[in-house]
């Protein structure tokens, strides 16, 4: 489903009114969405019109947004990418009616796998000794 027509079908505006404390970081195909609503929904930074003559610290800058955007964003689209490796969801050819109960399903085994995953981050709760003086 294309990102505007979800916008138009799920309602995702209208919870945006409903729910005011509510953020969101999008991607370009949501431009609309962050324009009705800035204090909530972030979207990418427009690139500048003429880029190849602005100056170095405004195509420095956009790109520097651009990458801390997307570095935010990079978990979700990892776990987005994750269900779309199903076979059964890459071409769903059954009812419409029933892509969400499949969809579902298929996010219930995402995450039993994910929850038997290693983590590479060993949690600790060792207190670590801040240095007071400066740098």
């Amino acid at each position: 489903m294309r990102d505007q027509t979800a916008l138009r079908t799920e309602g995702i505006a209208e919870q945006l009114r409903q729910h005011p404390t509510v953020r969101a970081e999008v991607d370009e195909g949501y431009r609309g969405l962050a324009n009705e609503f800035p204090e909530q929904v972030s979207a990418p930074p427009r690139k500048p019109r003429d880029l190849d003559n602005a100056p170095l610290s405004e195509r420095y800058g956009w790109r520097e947004m651009c990458r801390r955007q997307s570095s935010r964003r990079i978990c979700v689209e990892h776990a987005n990418a994750e269900h779309r490796q199903w076979r059964p969801l890459q071409r769903y050819t059954g009812r419409r009616e029933t892509y969400g109960d499949t969809h579902r399903a298929i996010a219930g085994l995402v995450s039993d796998r994910a929850a038997k995953r290693a983590t590479r981050r060993r949690t600790s709760t060792e207190l670590v000794p801040v240095s007071t003086t400066a740098c």
